[in-house]
């Protein structure tokens, strides 16, 4: 049986972080930690009254700074804080007046698992946002939300299932040149160590 789910409170008006900290001790669930164990977080709270940019700093330097996933409290959220929100690397987002330590508990856990959390009413408007970043910026550029073009996909999709360069290149019709490009592209921009860690990548990331 795994252990309690170890969160950080961060919030710039301290009697709000005290509230939400108080909240989360009652729960068996949740092992709240202080400013010196903050590092060592599986969850962080962000909590504010609005997603303004010092919300989405929080949330980008707790991204940074460690493994910790986030959520957001705000007392106002609505179409465009909810896709900054997301876009600053937030898991889950929960109005103030619905959260409640019940409702607290359930984004943490959600958080811990990697799955998130967003008021129903914002979650159709979320999709259509997402839509309409796809075909109206990724799409007319040839690219997925990985940030990958099809033909970089299809490639490390073939690398998987053990074809060498020219091999591929028969099967997508393209150059021997082209497929070797593609490749070094790939690796050089994902940081990628050599063909074995390209399809790590891509089975993380869900391609293959």
């Amino acid at each position: 049986m795994r252990g309690r789910i170890a969160v950080h409170v961060h919030a710039d008006d301290p009697v709000s972080r005290s509230g939400v900290a108080a909240q989360l001790r009652a729960r068996p669930e949740v092992r709240v930690v202080d400013e010196d164990e903050a590092d060592g977080a599986e969850v962080a709270i962000v909590v504010a009254d609005e997603v303004d940019e010092s919300a989405l700093r929080a949330v980008r330097n707790l991204r940074r700074s460690g493994q910790a996933r986030v959520v957001v409290v705000v007392t106002r959220l609505d179409d465009r804080a909810l896709l900054g929100a997301v876009e600053a690397g937030a898991c889950g987002l929960l109005r103030r007046s619905e959260a409640v330590p019940e409702r607290l508990a359930a984004a943490i856990a959600a958080a811990d698992a990697g799955d998130g959390t967003v008021p129903p009413d914002l979650l159709g408007r979320l999709l259509d946002g997402v839509g309409r970043l796809q075909r109206q910026v990724l799409a007319p550029r040839g690219l997925t939300f990985t940030g990958l073009t099809d033909r970089e996909v299809q490639v490390l999709r073939l690398v998987a299932d053990g074809f060498d360069t020219n091999e591929i290149a028969h099967r997508l019709s393209y150059s021997e040149r082209t497929i070797k490009n593609t490749i070094h592209d790939l690796t050089t921009r994902l940081n990628l160590r050599n063909r074995t860690h390209a399809v790590a990548y891509a089975v993380r990331e869900g391609l293959i």
